[in-house]
């Protein structure tokens, strides 16, 4: 598995990175990123670079009883699993500004 941040926009604070994963540990590495509070998305790209997912995410979306909402969405990586050994997984985060996070951590203090 290889971690690669693709690009960062300092206006927007999103951080876009592409994840290279085997088929075995997609399935628990979305669940797992889409539990994450500041993911806002998730695609699944095909080894040719064609989006075969593409999952927007809210705060919270899937948190408590929603995990049942995102069946569907779990049993299309489970189709697209099948069909490759290996997949590249985006994830578009949002990072709190620099401001907001010292401020925070001064508020804790």
């Amino acid at each position: 598995m290889q971690d690669d941040p693709k690009k960062t926009n300092d206006k927007d604070q999103t951080i876009v990175e592409e994840i290279e994963v085997s088929t075995d540990g997609l399935k628990a590495k979305v669940e797992s990123l889409a539990a994450e509070a500041s993911v806002r998305r998730i695609r699944i790209k095909e080894p040719d670079g064609d989006i075969a997912v593409d999952i927007p995410l809210t705060v919270g979306a899937v948190a408590g009883g929603a995990i049942a909402l995102a069946a569907p969405i779990l049993a299309l990586i489970g189709v697209v699993a099948a069909f490759f050994a290996k997949v590249k997984i985006e994830v578009v985060r949002e990072e709190p500004e620099a401001e907001e996070a010292s401020k925070e951590t001064e508020a804790a203090s």
